[in-house]
């Protein structure tokens, strides 16, 4: 079984940023490709970013290109979500999510193993 551990979120000011941290254990992290969601009251959850077991291929949704970045350190069984320039439309609940199979997931059913979340919170 995988299991997922989410840190990082918090209160900032827009323009601020922030730096998630996903620890997992269970299953051979490199094997895995992973990803980042999010899900604001009232919403449905969102796809945020993605990054693959193969060659790190990393995938973004529109409005965080340029200022997210994904990345995994398969060393310390840690995918990291870099969030620089935070805006008010970024407040969500953060969710890290994990697969195995595939090289890319942009839908939340593309993923079998979900953390319990990290809030973000970002004040104008």
């Amino acid at each position: 079984q995988v299991q997922l551990v989410e840190s990082g979120g918090g209160l900032v000011q827009a323009g601020g940023s922030l730096r998630l941290s996903c620890a997992v254990s269970g299953r051979t992290f490199s094997s895995l490709t992973m990803g980042w969601f999010r899900q604001a009251p009232g919403n449905e959850r969102e796809f945020v970013a993605a990054i693959s077991w193969m060659r790190d291929r990393t995938y973004y949704t529109d409005s965080v290109k340029g200022r997210f970045t994904i990345s995994r350190d398969n060393a310390k069984n840690t995918l990291y979500l870099q969030m620089n320039s935070l805006k008010p439309e970024d407040t969500a609940k953060y969710y890290c999510a994990a697969t195995a199979g595939i090289t890319t997931g942009t839908r939340p059913y593309d993923y079998t193993y979900w953390g319990q979340g990290t809030q973000v919170t970002v004040s104008s």
